[in-house]
């Protein structure tokens, strides 16, 4: 995948996909708090006069992000815009849209741009190409299986020792996802909390995983590892769905969170050694 380069400075990245659902249904999913909270990051617009003018999107701890709504047009398409993800940086600007296709389906459309005479902000856009795909798997999963549904999430970002081919081999071994293929069920072994149902997708360049739920309860469950800033990560997070959902999340929580600090210590800092 490449950056997109114009003559007017304008540099953007494009993805799509085709999603089961019509326009008023995909809409709701891709233009409301409630239903971009349920595939993506928890989100909030804020609405004035009856038009939304920002959202905001929680990406974790110290990575709030709010966007000035900069177009509208209901059923068809909208975008937003924020500043720079780092300090210099120009500003980000997306633009979602929502085309019917016939059959019950739609395409959905994103494109992230910004505008800069040099090449020196590229790798901002080519990260976020790299991040969408999941997403949008996600989205297309959400409403097959649990459209109009609202969410209630449980994520977890923890570092390990090793490689990410490492941290990936390990991590699905104890999940009992190992030689999984799309479309199998699996359950979880003992010693895990309760975790069951089909597999969605797996890749290992990158090493992630979709998986749509019977246990802990009707969901989604999201599984990657990767480097951040020479760290191995292991992401994993959870949209639950139902009535039953956020009692669901209270009760499971401590539960994760007990299993990764035993299967998954805090990787220890090398000790310093220092000659007189």
């Amino acid at each position: 995948m490449s950056v997109k380069k114009e003559p007017s400075g304008r540099r953007s990245i494009q993805l799509e996909v085709e999603v089961p659902g019509t326009p008023e249904e995909v809409w709701q999913a891709i233009a409301t708090g409630p239903g971009l909270s349920s595939w993506f990051v928890p989100a909030e617009f804020e609405i004035r006069d009856g038009k939304p003018v920002s959202v905001k999107l929680d990406f974790g701890p110290g990575m709030e992000s709010t966007s000035a709504v900069t177009d509208w047009e209901p059923l068809q398409r909208w975008a937003a815009q924020t500043d720079g993800w780092v300090p210099g940086s120009p500003p980000i600007a997306n633009e979602w849209s929502v085309q019917a296709c016939g059959g019950g389906k739609c395409i959905v459309r994103i494109v992230q741009s910004l505008f800069a005479s040099t090449d020196d902000w590229d790798n901002q856009l080519e990260g976020a190409e790299y991040g969408w795909p999941g997403f949008l798997r996600a989205l297309r999963i959400y409403l097959t299986h649990f459209r109009g549904q609202r969410s209630t999430t449980m994520k977890w970002m923890v570092p390990v020792a090793g490689t990410e081919a490492e941290a990936w081999e390990a991590v699905t071994a104890a999940l009992g996802l190992t030689g999984l293929n799309v479309g199998q069920r699996w359950a979880a072994p003992a010693g895990v909390p309760a975790f069951s149902g089909v597999a969605e997708h797996l890749t290992r360049n990158p090493y992630d995983a979709l998986l749509r739920l019977d246990n802990p309860g009707p969901g989604i469950a999201a599984l990657g590892a990767f480097n951040c800033g020479g760290q191995t990560m292991i992401a994993f997070g959870f949209y639950l769905y139902g009535d039953q959902a956020a009692g669901t999340v209270a009760h499971e929580t401590p539960l994760w969170e007990a299993w990764f600090q035993r299967r998954f210590p805090m990787p220890t800092a090398p000790e310093s050694s220092n000659t007189h």
